[in-house]
């Protein structure tokens, strides 16, 4: 199957010309039939003489009917451009043409209605001069009477070669445009449009943009045809299983999940159609036309700031819709779907000369550089690289992100200073702890950090940090020479550990004395209590000197201690396993 749309002035004979190409009538509403113009999107198709179909999605000519019009165009490839033989070229037709070429539409057909009441060569002769220059330019012309029919074998065998020229459509996932939502007795939700890219089951989740519900497909039909699935370009309806129709209006998109890049912000290459872009716009994608905020970005980019997500990729072309006046206003390329945030005195300036590197052609290697690190899955939804593609040249990919090299190099440079300084600034805590060092790097994610750290043989990251793998805990002197002090006394009498007194006395404070236990000198015990490290293993060595089993006096006894020493350190011991008790009196050494 393939799909175009009409475009032309209104009450030129688009929905005629339909009708007698099709034998359907498009205009759907009794109000349409009963005013003689096209309100809303019609729908028609035809089979051609090689055995395909061909589609039409009949748009509205008059411009109070824009919105509608350009609902039809966005997700079309091509287009029959009807000029009324008898009228010539009018202002709808400009504006539906200027459309058409903001979007690229570079297929198409002339048709020159009411053949049989004008001049279709002086109507020709004028429509191509004003087709000169736009992406419409040189496209095949057919007089035609839709009264008479002549001209309508011509008109069919020229769509035909339309058809035929048509390129395949962009190899991306699913993304159907919805232009119509109802519900069917004993069916459900079901929904109307035209499946852009490619393709669907019966069976498949698609996820709703933009409310982001993921629903089923419970039945597709083509040209009311029921079928199993249904590739891009075609007219699809689907049958959707837990949805309302409120809840898939005109404007949504049902996308392959996971696929797309749904976004309310977005970076955009601008080609203006008027002297000034207005600061509120109306976006036109798809079917979709959503309000947003217009930041221009240097010369030709803007930021996009959309009042609800819509699905896109890098390269799409959009419209942008001045509210308050008729017309075009730009045509916009999709840059960049996921851009940072504006936050910084400069930011703006800085971010438009990054942009002009970006050619809207979605080069993983560009956007890799731009970014500087971004998800592979973002740079995957956004369209810029393949599910499963090797990383882009003059990248490094880790823990799923994609890092420029320069980047990556500056970071790797930038952590081997700043773990030196922090030791150098904080002796009794050598280790850079980890959340410290991804601040001070700016880095987008805590997981950068391990694969940064193993690219650097001589650190290593553990519980006290990032640090050299020789580091150790530096004292000052004057608090070293009072801890060797300490050692001294404790290796005379082992177990009579100074009080709190002696130790502030001596200069030595709870950090100090943290700080020597972590680094193995002292060993810890509750209450302020230190003594040297293997005290637990002396003093299970003289209690099993002892009758067993012991009481904690006879233990404090035996080790020349105080209680307040003694109770902590069998503590300690029945920890380790040295000791077992026997009830809440008695003790004895395990020999296990």
């Amino acid at each position: 199957m393939h799909v175009i749309t009409t475009a032309g002035h209104v009450d030129h004979g688009k929905s005629t010309l339909i009708c007698a190409l099709t034998g359907m009538e498009p205009d759907r509403w009794a109000e349409e039939r009963r005013r003689g113009m096209t309100i809303d999107l019609g729908y028609a198709w035809t089979g051609l003489d090689d055995g395909d179909s061909l589609a039409f999605v009949d748009v509205p000519g008059h411009r109070k009917f824009l919105s509608n019009t350009l609902a039809g165009m966005g997700p079309v490839p091509a287009v029959l451009l009807v000029v009324a033989s008898d009228e010539g070229w009018r202002r709808q037709t400009a504006e539906h043409v200027e459309a058409l070429d903001a979007l690229g539409v570079r297929h198409g057909v002339l048709a020159l209605t009411r053949a049989d009441l004008g001049y279709p060569e002086l109507a020709e002769e004028e429509a191509r001069d004003h087709l000169a220059g736009t992406s419409l330019a040189g496209i095949e012309a057919v007089p035609v009477s839709a009264v008479t029919g002549t001209g309508l074998s011509e008109l069919r065998s020229a769509l035909g070669r339309l058809a035929a020229a048509l390129p395949p459509p962009p190899d991306r996932p699913a993304r159907l445009w919805v232009d119509r939502s109802f519900s069917v007795r004993g069916a459900g939700t079901v929904v109307t449009g035209t499946l852009a890219t490619g393709s669907v089951r019966v069976g498949d989740e698609v996820e709703v943009v933009p409310s982001g519900a993921r629903v089923r497909v419970r039945g597709i039909e083509t040209l009311k045809r029921p079928v199993d699935e249904a590739h891009a370009v075609a007219r699809v309806a689907l049958n959707l299983r837990g949805v309302k129709p409120s809840d898939v209006p005109r404007g949504s998109a049902l996308v392959a999940p996971d696929q797309w890049a749904v976004t309310d912000s977005m970076d955009v290459r601008i080609d203006a159609r008027i002297e000034r872009l207005p600061a509120q716009a109306i976006l036109h994608l798809g079917s979709a036309a959503v309000p947003g905020r217009v930041r221009p970005l240097g010369d030709d980019a803007a930021r996009l700031v959309l009042a609800r997500p819509v699905p896109v990729r890098i390269g799409e072309r959009a419209l942008l819709r001045d509210p308050g006046r008729v017309g075009i206003a730009a045509a916009a390329v999709v840059l960049d779907p996921f851009p940072p945030a504006l936050v910084r005195r400069g930011a703006a300036r800085l971010r438009a000369r990054a942009l002009a590197g970006l050619s809207g052609a979605a080069e993983p290697a560009a956007e890799v550089r731009v970014r500087g690190a971004v998800r592979r899955t973002r740079l995957v939804r956004a369209g810029a690289l393949a599910a499963g593609e090797a990383t882009p040249a003059g990248a490094v990919e880790e823990a799923g992100w994609l890092v420029d090299a320069e980047v990556w190099e500056r970071w790797h440079d930038e952590l081997g200073r700043l773990v030196e300084d922090w030791a150098a600034r904080h002796p009794l805590r050598p280790g850079l702890p980890g959340a410290t060092a991804v601040r001070l790097l700016g880095l987008p994610d805590e997981a950068l950090l391990a694969p940064l750290v193993r690219r650097r043989p001589e650190l290593v990251a553990d519980g006290e940090g990032v640090h050299h793998q020789e580091a150790g805990l530096t004292l000052p002197p004057e608090v070293q020479q009072a801890l060797d002090r300490l050692v001294a006394h404790l290796t005379d009498r082992p177990f009579a550990a100074w009080e709190l007194a002696e130790l502030t006395a001596a200069g030595l404070t709870e950090r100090h004395l943290g700080a020597s236990a972590k680094r193995g000198d002292l060993l810890k015990l509750p209450g302020a209590i230190y003594l040297l490290p293997d005290a637990a293993e002396h003093a299970a060595a003289v209690l099993a000197e002892l009758p067993q089993p012991f009481t904690a006096g006879q233990a404090r006894q035996a080790l020349a201690t105080t209680r307040r020493v003694a109770l902590p350190l069998l503590e300690e011991l029945d920890r380790r396993r040295l000791t077992r008790r026997v009830d809440t009196q008695l003790r004895f050494i395990s020999r296990t």
